[in-house]
């Protein structure tokens, strides 16, 4: 069976997201998901926050949190802390989390 391409993988006791993050943007916005070259998928988001000190990871972790009605604390950086393509650690239900990350599925070819 093959596996659908997703922008993100469910899990015991929540969900891992693959973010591609643009920081230093003229506004906070999610942007739906987009396919890189290689066939992954990332969820494509933008923050006004500057790239330093850890401030365009916490203004994301504020954005994903704010947009799946969570707690800031149940949205972690999980992988690529320096980087602009995440993993995001979130917490909690992993099929009613998957039931709000679908509507961000890439289209059906």
């Amino acid at each position: 069976m093959t596996r659908k391409p997703s922008h993100f993988r469910t899990e015991r006791n929540g969900v891992t997201l693959f973010v591609r993050l643009t920081p230093k943007s003229a506004r906070d916005a999610i942007e739906g998901v987009e396919e890189t070259d290689d066939g992954r998928f990332h969820l494509k988001a933008r923050v006004r926050a500057v790239p330093e000190d850890g401030k365009a990871n916490a203004a994301l972790v504020n954005l994903l949190a704010k947009q799946l009605g969570l707690a800031a604390r149940d949205v972690t950086i999980a992988a690529g802390a320096t980087s602009r393509l995440k993993q995001v650690r979130i917490s909690g239900d992993p099929d009613e989390l998957a039931l709000k990350l679908a509507v961000l599925e890439p289209p059906k070819y």
